[in-house]
C-alpha cells in the first residue's frame, strides 16, 4: 500500500464518510473507492494589475468507480501563493479561512453506468453534476474533466470556473474594476484503491 493512502488513516476515511452521507465502516464500502490526501489544486485569475494564482496541495478526496460519487475536501489556508502579502489578503480578507476552514465539492458522474463501464479499458471525458461549498455557500455547479485507470491508480483531473461574487466573497471595489469575474480552477487528483483492512480499522 502506498505511503500516501497510509498517510489519509482513520481521520481522512471520517471525513470522506461526513462529505459521501456514508454511515458506518464496512469492508464492502471499500469496494470500487479510490481515495487521496494529497491532490492538487490551483486556481488562477487574470488582471491588469497582477494575474491572481495559487496552488494547493492538501486535497483530500474519494471517487466511487461503482457509483460514480464524488467528493473532495480544501484546506482554504493551505493555497500558497508567490506573494507573501496577497495569501495575507486572501485568507484574512477574501476567504476568511479561520471563519471558512474548507470548501467541499460532493457530486455524481453524469452517465455513470455508461462511463464506468468502459473506464478499465481507456480514459473517459466525464462531467460531474454537484455541490460546491465555499465561504459559506453552496452552489450546484457542473465539473468537467477526465478519468483514467494507470498503475493501480485513479487519475483524476478536472477544471471548472467560480464567480466569487456567488459565494458572497466580498472583492473591494477598487480591486474588483482590475480582475476577472471569474477564477479558473483545476483539479488533479492521483488516487490509491482503499484497503479493506484500513476501512475496518476501529
Amino acid at each position: 500500500m502506498s505511503k500516501t493512502l497510509l498517510s489519509v488513516g482513520r481521520a481522512g476515511i471520517v471525513l470522506i464518510w461526513t462529505l459521501l452521507g456514508l454511515g458506518s465502516s464496512s469492508q464492502a464500502w471499500a469496494q470500487g473507492k479510490y481515495m487521496t490526501r494529497g491532490g492538487h489544486i490551483s486556481f488562477f485569475s487574470a488582471s491588469i494589475m497582477e494575474d491572481i494564482e495559487a496552488r494547493n496541495d492538501k486535497v483530500a478526496a474519494v471517487f466511487d468507480v461503482v457509483t460514480g460519487q464524488i467528493a473532495f475536501s480544501v484546506p482554504v489556508h493551505e493555497f500558497q501563493f508567490k506573494r507573501t502579502l496577497m495569501q495575507e489578503h486572501f485568507n484574512e480578507n477574501y476567504m476568511e479561512s479561520d471563519k471558512y476552514p474548507k470548501a467541499t465539492f460532493t457530486g455524481q458522474v453524469l452517465n455513470a453506468a455508461q462511463v464506468l463501464k468502459q473506464l478499465p479499458a481507456a480514459g473517459q471525458n466525464v462531467e460531474a453534476e454537484g455541490n460546491m461549498t465555499m465561504h459559506g455557500v453552496t452552489h450546484k455547479i457542473i465539473v468537467t474533466g477526465t478519468l483514467q485507470l494507470r498503475d493501480g491508480q485513479l487519475v483524476v483531473f478536472a477544471y471548472f470556473n467560480i464567480a466569487p461574487a456567488d459565494y458572497s466573497i466580498d472583492i473591494p471595489l477598487l480591486v474588483r474594476e482590475h480582475i476577472a469575474k471569474s477564477v479558473s480552477v483545476r483539479v488533479n487528483l492521483t488516487c490509491d484503491a482503499v484497503s479493506p483492512t484500513l476501512v475496518s480499522q476501529p
